[in-house]
């Protein structure tokens, strides 16, 4: 059993009968009143996201995981396969648990953590940004812009980003997986 003083980003708890993942959480002492914890939680098996606040002390039931890193190598349908980098023993996730499946390039290395007790892949963490090559851009206009002006592009894995207008095909950007917003333009 933890308690609230343990409540960080990442950590998988049990509660109302289901495994979440803290994705955000703030500790709040008010001038009057005892202290809490406001947290959004994120559901490992269905995904839906809700907010809960937590009294302080207040115990919660943690899940042991453990973290592998895996190597996505396709998609087929809303089944996408990953490989172990280190037994090289291939698991199948469902669509629903990838924060975004969009972004995935064949061959990216993602963290997945795996609940310890029925060694089933609980959640992936993408990598914080990835680079990924512009296939299809409208050309910018010069002269119609007012102030950071934005197209939307497409990449190479299909998705749809939001990108400034002096970017071009074939053009290699850096995009925050978090979001899905783009970061930088990368040279070579």
């Amino acid at each position: 059993m933890a308690s609230t003083s343990d409540i960080r980003n990442g950590l998988c708890i049990k509660f109302n009968h289901d495994i979440y993942k803290i994705v955000e959480f703030l500790h709040v002492k008010p001038g009057k009143g005892p202290a809490f914890v406001r947290t959004k939680l994120k559901s490992l098996t269905t995904g839906k996201v809700l907010d809960n606040t937590f009294s302080a002390g207040h115990k919660i039931e943690d899940v042991r995981v453990e973290t592998h890193t895996y190597q996505y190598l396709y998609a087929e349908g809303d089944q996408f396969h990953f490989m172990n980098n280190e037994s090289f023993e291939q698991i199948t996730l469902n669509k629903n648990i990838l924060d975004a499946p969009d972004l995935l390039k064949e061959g990216t290395n993602v963290m997945v953590q795996i609940n310890t007790e029925t060694d089933l892949p609980l959640s992936v963490d993408m990598p914080a940004s990835i680079i990924l090559e512009v296939t299809y851009a409208e050309p910018g206009v010069k002269g119609n812009t007012a102030t950071n002006a934005t197209k939307p592009a497409t990449v190479e894995t299909g998705a749809t980003v939001n990108v400034p207008l002096f970017i071009n095909e074939g053009d290699k950007i850096k995009i925050d997986t978090a979001s899905g917003s783009y970061m930088e333009r990368v040279k070579e």
